[in-house]
Parts: C-alpha cells; structure tokens; sequence
C-alpha cells in the first residue's frame, strides 16, 4: 500500500529499476513487477497519467495491485480519478470499498455511495458497474439501501404518500422512498433504476430483504467477509499485529560501535536504506514484501483504519524508524554490515530489536514514576523538558518529545536520540530525588511546605517552587520551601543582582549560598543535578528580575510570576 514511499517519494529498494530502465528497453517490455515500482515512483498526478495514456490502459490498471491503485487515487482525490475506477476490475473495485468504506467496524454507507458513483459514472452502458457492484457483498448493497431509502408495502399501505422522491416498482407492489437529496439522491435513483433493469424480480426481492434484515447482523457479516479479504491483502488479524510489538532480548552493539568514523556525527542515516543497496533485485523483492507485511502489521496494531492514508503513511515512517535504529545497533553503527544484518535476521525480528530498544526506556520512565516523591498531587516532580520526555515514553508506544512547543512525539530513529532521551531520564530522576529532599525528604513535610504557597502544585509549577526555594537558600543558606517574604525582598535583590542595569550579572555568592545550603538536603548522587538546577534557576531570575532591581532597587508585583512571594496574587 505505498509502503515503499517516504517525503522523497522513493524508497532504497526500488533500485530494482533502473532509472533510465537500462538493459529492458521500454516500460511496456518491464516485468509488471518492475513496471509498477516505476510507477509508484511518480507523482500522483504523473502515476494517473502513465496509466491512462497507454493503448491498453485497462489491461495495465488491472494489473496493479488494487492496494497501489487505491493509493493513487487517494492521493490524487476520487474526483480526479474516476477513469482509474471506472477502468479497474470488479475485485479491485471491492478492494477499494473494503479500505475506504469502514471506519473501524461501521461501514460508512456514504463513503460507500460516493465509490459506487465514481465507478457507474455517466455512461449508458451499465454491464460494468453492475458487475463491480455484484462484487460486493450483498450485506453492504442492503445496509446502504437501508441507509438511504424507506420501502413502503402498497397492498399494506394503499394510501401512502411520502414527501420527497418516490418511485414505484414494476409490478406496482412497493413505493420507494428516497430519504437523501442532491447527488447522493440522483445515484440512489440511479442504482435502484440498475438494478431493476437488470432483474425486475431480484430487485423486488432485493427490497423486501432490506425491509425485514436485522441491520446489526448485517453490518457483523459484512465486516467479517471484509476482514478476511484483508487478511489476503496482506493485513493481519489483531491478536496477530499485536504480537509485532513484542519486546525481545537485546544483545550489546558489535564492538564496531567504537570504532571511529563509521557514520557521520550530525544528521540522520538511513541504516535501512543503506542495507537495500547492497541487495540483488530478487533479494530487494522478498525483502520489499516483509516491509509491507511489517507496515500492515504496524497499521492494524495501532487500530487505524486500513484504507486511512495518513495512517498509513504514519506506520510506514514509523516502521522504516524502528528499523533504521535497530540497524545501527545490529551493526554497530557499521553501515558497510547493513545488507548481511537484512540477509540473515526477519524484518520482523529487527522491528522488535528497535522497539525493544524504546522499551528499555519505557520501563525506566515508568519505575520513575512509581519512585517516592516522583508524583505531587498528581504532578510529576521534574522540569517541563524532561516531563515531557517522560510522557512521551510512557506512551503505549514509546516516542520521542521534540523541543518544539506543541509538536507530538515523534518515533526514535538512532542511538543517538535514544541516548540523549536517557540523558533526560538520568536528569529526571535526579530532580526528583532534588525536589523530595528541598520539599523535606517525606510526604508529610511535602504536603506541609506546598501548604505554605497557598495553590495547588499544578497551578504553581515546578519552575516557580524551585525558583521560591533557590531564593530561600541565598537568603537562609538552607533548604526552606515557601513564597519568599514581602519584607526581605530588598535583602534579596541585594544578594542575587550586580552591575549596571543595561549588564547586570549574578554576585558569585549567591550560587554559592545557593548550593550550600540545599546539598546537605539532597542525595549525594543528586549534586549535579542541584547544581545545574540553581544556576539555570539563578540564570532565569537575573533576566527576569536584574534589569529592573538594578534601575529601580524593588522588584515590582510581576515578579511574582516568576518568583512566589507571600501575600502576592499567583497567576
């Protein structure tokens, strides 16, 4: 299903082709197989193109996989490839109702007419839209009809007369009532006016059976006929796709690892990319369909819908991440050993290795968050940064926080990111172990200092209770959490700031006092990270607070947004 394509639109294994096609002549003398990877190559626009202008365009659109032809018309949008579904055959037709007519386990009877348009079309002749239409299965047709139309009984009824459009059948029995308007409307008449034509006495059967099925017994045996077509297709039952995310043991890199220059410092190396390069054409082949076997697996574990082309574009990347990480372990960062790694293990069993990789995270953000002291009120005791790392990880599947306001996480894709993720993680658990013992070492003497500041934690932040208990140690050379008092300001003012006021600096006491007064607080194996929290706490309250105490000699009520005073409105 275009697993093959990223932002660039190729993918390492389409070397398979050529790109001037040497040694095969044309395209029409390619292998379908080859012919198609070329195509899939192309823009939508120029893949829709191709197809269609060719002498035998039906021929060669029913050649392509209906997956590959449903991708293009959803990139390129079904209004503008109506001649592809009119052109593709009955089961390729079915396919593209199977991935574009479901949401989950629901068929979307508008979605369904909206295909069933594109493939009737103008044309008089009718032979191949019924034959398309004959493809699906009869459960979807009456679910629709259901859905769309109110079959009134003349011989029980003989005075009905419904507002809107109505038609009668042949035999002058029933009394249709079209229940939608504009051209959902026009393709309901249409549909119904097919099918009669084609057989007045099936028809009239046809709407008997949708006055009378059950229609949740319908929809879970339509859904169950398309879920085994999507098995065909190459997409696994859950229990099955679940089993993809399987934690597996993980050896230690090869020694190569640490050898020097065998991948570039900065940027990002696609080990996966680099391990197709050096496959032969058949090799590119079988390894081309375990991608496409991984990436629906992926798809159906994440419960996305298969026909959802974002989705599908999400698990591809996704999958080409995980692999690409699990690569660069596998070969120790050697991308000359990437194809012998891709020759001897599954891809199922390198995705595992580079999800397992992410676990190994997973579980330590987790145990962090079980630690004593890690949740306050329901607030994870850490910095914003490494907060959002944690909760990145700490997701069904582990992601990686970007340092971008708003940005969703996003799939580990080297060591490199896995190990400036734990470097966060080594931080995070230091301030944990930094805000328990600043805040008293035990619950109680938390819950008592967070009192003092008169808001919930949440409201405070943890900016501000650390920014309050860096103040509180300049002024008191110890450990003493609270709003810091109205009438020793100027006392601190004096202690933090000196210089002019277009340059103020930090007086070098006041890490000082800082650091001495909070370390016999904290764990030893915490200092570090103390240390590091009062300077980038100091660093924050000279830029915010300097400029104005050296001009003015006060620190104006604003202050307070950065720094909790008693008595101060908190924001």
């Amino acid at each position: 299903m275009g697993f093959c394509s990223r932002a660039g639109g190729r993918c390492g294994r389409d070397r398979a082709v050529s790109e001037n096609g040497k040694g095969n002549g044309s395209d029409t003398q390619l292998a379908p197989r080859e012919l198609r990877q070329r195509l899939m190559r192309l823009s939508p626009r120029q893949r829709v193109d191709a197809l269609l202008d060719v002498a035998e365009a039906r021929a060669l659109v029913r050649s392509m996989p209906a997956e590959d032809l449903y991708v293009t018309i959803q990139e390129l949008g079904l209004a503008d490839s109506t001649e592809l579904v009119q052109l593709a055959s009955p089961g390729q037709f079915r396919a593209f109702v199977d991935l574009a007519g479901w949401r989950r386990d629901a068929l979307d009877s508008h979605a369904v007419l909206t295909w069933l348009r594109a493939a009737r079309g103008g044309v008089e002749d009718t032979g191949e839209f019924l034959r398309k239409l004959h493809t699906l299965d009869l459960e979807v047709l009456e679910i629709i009809l259901r859905e769309f139309i109110e079959v009134h009984d003349l011989e029980e009824n003989p005075d009905v007369n419904p507002p809107g459009v109505t038609m009668e059948t042949p035999e002058g029995r029933y009394l249709v009532e079209i229940k939608v308007e504009g051209v959902e409307m026009s393709a309901v008449r249409s549909l119904l006016n097919d099918l009669i034509a084609e057989n007045p006495f099936e028809a009239v059967r046809l709407l008997e059976a949708v006055r009378w099925e059950i229609p949740s017994e319908l929809e879970e045996a339509a859904y169950q006929f398309r879920r085994g077509r999507l098995q065909d297709m190459g997409f696994p039952s859950l229990e099955e796709a679940v089993s993809l995310f399987s934690r597996v043991d993980v050896a230690p890199a090869p020694v190569a690892a640490t050898r020097p220059g065998l991948a570039p410092t900065t940027g990002h190396v696609d080990y996966l990319e680099a391990a197709f390069r050096g496959l032969t054409m058949v090799e590119a082949v079988n390894a081309e369909d375990e991608l496409r076997e991984v990436a629906s697996a992926a798809l159906v574990a994440d419960l996305a819908d298969p026909g959802d082309l974002d989705a599908i574009r999400r698990a591809s990347e996704t999958v080409r991440d995980y692999l690409s990480l699990a690569l660069e372990h596998l070969t120790g960062a050697d991308l000359e050993r990437a194809t012998d790694v891709l020759r001897d293990t599954p891809l199922r069993r390198i995705f595992q290795t580079g999800f397992s990789l992410t676990l190994q995270l997973k579980f330590r953000a987790d145990r962090l968050a079980k630690a004593p002291g890690a949740l306050v009120e329901g607030v994870l005791m850490v910095l914003p940064e490494e907060a959002a790392a944690i909760s990145a990880l700490r997701q069904k599947r582990p992601r990686r926080a970007l340092r971008v306001e708003g940005a969703e996480p996003v799939a580990f894709r080297s060591r490199r990111e896995l190990a400036a993720t734990e470097a966060l993680l080594a931080r995070a658990e230091a301030q944990v172990q930094v805000f328990r013992g600043v805040l008293g070492g035990t619950d109680d003497s938390t819950r008592e200092a967070l009192a003092r500041f008169g808001v919930p934690l949440e409201t405070l932040g943890q900016e501000r209770l650390l920014a309050a208990v860096v103040a509180m140690a300049v002024l008191e050379e110890r450990a003493d959490a609270r709003p810091v008092p109205l009438g020793r300001v100027v006392e601190l003012g004096q202690r933090l700031f000196e210089g002019a006021p277009e340059a103020p600096r930090l007086r070098a006491s006041a890490a000082e006092r800082a650091q001495k007064g909070l370390e016999p607080a904290v764990a030893p194996e915490a200092h570090a990270e103390l240390r590091r929290l009062v300077m980038l706490t100091l660093s924050r309250l000279l830029e915010e607070l300097g400029t104005p105490w050296l001009q003015d000699g006060r620190l104006e009520p604003v202050a307070s947004a950065v720094l909790p005073m008693e008595s101060s409105p908190v924001p």
